[in-house]
């Protein structure tokens, strides 16, 4: 692998200009995880940087703040990526640069407004932060720099999707309802900055395209908004949004104006697949590779990816480990507190769930991770009209909170709410189409409707996301057999084997009863023959006696065989092998008088005939 050559003082001085930058414009959001990364970087290094910019400073006549005028951010080369090349993103997995991938801007020491401007925008920016949007376009009304046209757009956007949000909420729980909020106002933002290249301009651009679904111009936006400034997170984090899937995904990273080893790419990989639900161990050695010495060591934020890609990869324990070492640092951090909350969830581990839930509920019960959370800790008690309360105010606070619509939908088919649970798993597809959990949620609530057609119609949808879940192939195999259509159901289940787990006997089951149907015997028998060996094998006799009770056909002298030996041992299991082997003698006693019934029915078979 080839390795970047960063320079670490450069990374230092990179986020110090993100932070200036991205607060200077309003975007919170990019502001906080750059200062917070800042802080990750050991203390001597910042330090370092600091004395090195001093010195260079000192060395030259040039003063360290220029008054001059603001130099442009264009880029060499303006061109955009063509949309034709974005559209066949999931076509390629070239590793190599990509030749429309655009240049990085020049790098500029000190970039300031302009003097006519300065205190206009000093003043709008003390107006933002107090979320008084409206006055911000007035106050900057007249300023031409980039950065007052950007407040002026981004504060009239935040206004007009306030006003939306609150027209949309007038119709809850009623079938007038859109999907979404009407936003009116994007088009008309989005002719403002259609034409510019500076690159929070194009961030802009991109966040309008994006809100009226014309992702692959969005995806240009922002690569184009990177090459003009890397370091603003929000452009990132907009792209993540944008991509689908896992092979898109490697497609674009040559698009990208950074190279793969830079450490802002890995990041957004990292933060992309698990998005995704999708991350695999390399995904983990990057958090490992950043969370290093030599780069961001301290990052919290680095350590929550880490867990987030252990909890999806089913490592539970190590993901928990991460959390509360991270909590040892921070213990009132609330991003993303919601997914300690599934891991704890998933482990059934209700004292931890029940003691994190009212910690959090104490720092921010406002806070749509904390209702999250506090969701997860009624549903493990089984108290879901309480559960189904609290996913609910997570979305009625974020109505884009993707888990909290799956969560919901889950507790609706908990109380056999059908109808209720696919509302909740349509808004979830409707915030993001990449959710599997959603889809998959879609199938459960419409099988039991006993709407097979459709349940096997999301089941796809999930299975083309997650293609190697067993449960997935495992539900569209049950689904097909509901339907009668046998062959179809063998092979989803042929498929589920092979990332299942190799001790795996409940899918071999299924495929025995179904090869039993279509009256192939020696399949039905080799998947018979199958079961019975993992449980041999795994040291399993209760469930071999009690596969071969169950089975028409078993070896019942087997079946007493294993119990004898259980019932004679010191096992825990002792009465119940008593109580089964009762049940195996008296159905060996009972085929045993049919075949002599059989025979006096039939006395040519005997053998004195």
């Amino acid at each position: 692998m080839v390795v970047v050559n960063v320079q670490h003082s450069d990374i230092v001085q990179d986020l110090r200009d993100s932070v200036r930058e991205c607060s200077s414009r309003g975007l919170l959001s990019a502001t906080k995880w750059s200062s917070e990364l800042l802080l990750s970087i050991p203390a001597s290094r910042r330090l370092s940087s600091h004395q090195a910019k001093r010195l260079s400073t000192f060395s030259t006549s040039t003063p360290a703040r220029s008054r001059s005028p603001r130099p442009s951010l264009s880029f060499v080369d303006q061109s955009p990526v063509p949309t034709q090349i974005l559209s066949q993103l999931s076509q390629s997995s070239a590793p190599a640069r990509h030749p429309h991938a655009p240049p990085l801007a020049q790098k500029y020491e000190s970039v300031e407004l302009d003097l006519r401007e300065e205190d206009s925008l000093a003043t709008a920016r003390i107006c933002f932060e107090a979320k008084e949007y409206s006055r911000v376009s007035v106050l900057l009304a007249g300023c031409m720099s980039p950065t007052a046209r950007f407040m002026s757009a981004y504060s009239r956007f935040l206004v007009s999707e306030h006003s939306a949000n609150l027209e949309w909420h007038k119709y809850d729980d009623t079938r007038h309802q859109p999907p979404e909020p009407i936003n009116y106002t994007i088009q008309e933002l989005l002719q403002e900055v259609m034409n510019d290249t500076d690159p929070w301009l194009l961030l802009l651009k991109a966040i309008f395209l994006s809100r009226l679904s014309r992702r692959e111009e969005a995806i240009e936006s922002t690569i184009l908004s990177i090459a003009g400034f890397p370091w603003n997170w929000s452009t990132w984090a907009l792209l993540s949004s944008c991509i689908r899937d896992g092979e898109e995904l490697t497609a674009l990273l040559p698009l990208l104006p950074l190279p793969p080893t830079h450490p802002l790419v890995q990041m957004f990989q990292i933060k992309t697949l698990n998005e995704l639900q999708n991350p695999s161990e390399n995904e983990v050695g990057l958090c490992d590779r950043l969370l290093g010495s030599d780069y961001f060591s301290g990052s919290l934020w680095l350590m929550t990816q880490r867990a987030t890609a252990l909890y999806h990869l089913h490592d539970f324990s190590q993901a928990e480990a991460q959390f509360d070492r991270i909590l040892s640092l921070d213990p009132y951090r609330i991003d993303d507190i919601d997914v300690l909350s599934n891991i704890l969830y998933v482990t059934n581990n209700r004292l931890k769930l029940t003691r994190l839930a009212n910690e959090f509920l104490a720092i921010d019960k406002d806070r749509p991770e904390v209702c999250c959370l506090v969701g997860n800790h009624y549903s493990l008690r089984a108290e879901h009209v309480k559960a189904i309360k609290y996913f609910r105010r997570a979305t009625q606070l974020d109505r884009t909170y993707l888990s909290a619509w799956t969560l919901m939908g889950h507790e609706y088919v908990e109380v056999k709410n059908s109808h209720a649970a696919i509302e909740a798993y349509r808004r979830a597809v409707n915030v993001s189409r990449k959710d599997y959990r959603a889809w998959y949620g879609l199938g459960q609530a419409y099988e039991l409707l006993n709407m097979h057609e459709y349940a096997l119609h999301y089941y796809q949808y999930a299975t083309a996301l997650r293609p190697y879940d067993v449960r997935l192939w495992q539900a569209q195999g049950m689904c097909y057999e509901e339907m009668g259509r046998l062959r179809e159901a063998v092979e989803c289940l042929k498929r589920a084997l092979i990332p299942a787990d190799p001790h795996e006997i409940t899918i071999n089951l299924m495929l025995a009863r179904i090869y039993r149907d279509l009256d192939e015997k020696a399949e039905a028998v080799a998947y018979h023959r199958r079961v019975v060996e993992v449980c041999q094998a795994d040291l399993r006799p209760l469930e071999v006696a009690a596969y071969q009770l169950k089975n028409p056909d078993g070896d019942l002298v087997l079946a007493q065989e294993y119990l004898e030996r259980v019932a004679s041992s010191n096992a825990e299991e002792v009465n119940t092998a008593v109580e089964m082997l009762k049940t195996v003698k008296a159905a060996i006693q009972d085929r045993e008088t049919k075949e002599e019934e059989k025979g006096k029915m039939n006395p040519e078979m005997s053998p004195e005939a």
